[in-house]
């Protein structure tokens, strides 16, 4: 464990809609976590989804957070603006022969699984977040073929080649903090199960699984506390950090704010922000209290 005052934390949304309760709840435990530890909190706009993203929701954000009393540095770090950091990994696995361009689009993907369920009247298998695996028909192409799809301008995807990334790793670990029962506990990584994962594009070299673990190494961050649907994802997290030689922080995966009908929070659903709970009067410490903080 990292020694007290010298402990990092970050907060890092996407900026792509409006912060309600969850991040509310987040970002204020980040706060609360790395003020009783004697560290820093910093701030991340994860907005590497240029589509959706946008300036005026970072302003929000930041509006938001100072609202709520959230002190974090000063400096915050944009996804958006080191995609090149992203490609030169990307380009580093590839020439150690752990990705490869996938070209099959999620159509394709749907249809070949299809064809299989109909064939062997079995349930072609999904990842943890429920996505069809990929079948990665493409991984062992002749290596001209792939450059002359490149070149030829066909999409693809990087996909991290993960049979051949867990015979390096052997199995895996990682360092999980601040269970229902408290105290620190080893969790076993199932990598497996999310198949040949996309780590980036061919118009955005990166995704949230690469971009996240290089962020973190970057900044140093020591505490990595975020919403429990992010607990399988750090299974491929740790298989990243093994291959790249970056150290493991310590994870906290907290309970979720789930709306009046037990579903996790969303900005595509429209669920109350922030924002309009300031407008309606409510304070911080309101917050604070309807969060169980």
């Amino acid at each position: 464990m990292t020694e007290p005052g010298n402990r990092v934390f970050r907060f890092a949304p996407s900026p792509n809609g409006a912060l309600h309760l969850g991040h509310a709840y987040s970002a204020l435990l980040n706060h609360d976590l790395s003020r009783e530890a004697g560290g820093r909190l910093l701030l991340r706009m994860e907005d590497i989804d240029r589509a959706r993203c946008s300036r005026a929701f970072e302003t929000a954000i930041v509006q938001d957070l100072e609202w709520l009393g959230v002190e974090y540095a000063r400096s915050v770090r944009r996804q958006s603006e080191h995609f090149e950091d992203y490609l030169e990994v990307i380009e580093a696995l590839a020439g150690e022969g752990l990705v490869y361009p996938g070209f099959m689009t999620r159509g394709e993907v749907r249809a070949y699984a299809a064809r299989h369920e109909e064939a062997t009247g079995t349930p072609w298998p999904r990842d943890p977040d429920g996505a069809l695996l990929y079948p990665a028909l493409d991984r062992n192409l002749p290596e001209g073929e792939r450059a002359a799809r490149i070149a030829g301008g066909e999409p693809f995807a990087w996909r991290l080649d993960m049979e051949r990334a867990l015979g390096r790793t052997g199995d895996l670990v990682w360092t999980e903090a601040g269970g229902d029962e408290g105290g620190v506990v080893d969790v076993a990584a199932e990598p497996a199960l999310w198949g040949d994962v996309v780590l980036g594009r061919k118009d955005v070299p990166t995704s949230y699984h690469l971009a996240v673990v290089v962020d973190d190494a970057l900044q140093g961050i020591t505490d990595v506390v975020r919403g429990r649907d992010l607990l399988p994802a750090t299974s491929v997290h740790r298989v990243l950090q093994f291959l790249l030689g970056l150290p493991a922080p310590v994870y906290h995966h907290h309970r979720l704010v789930l709306g009046g009908d037990g579903r996790k929070l969303s900005k595509s659903a429209g669920d109350t922000s922030l924002a309009t709970a300031r407008a309606a009067g409510m304070s911080p410490r309101d917050i604070r209290r309807m969060v169980g903080l």
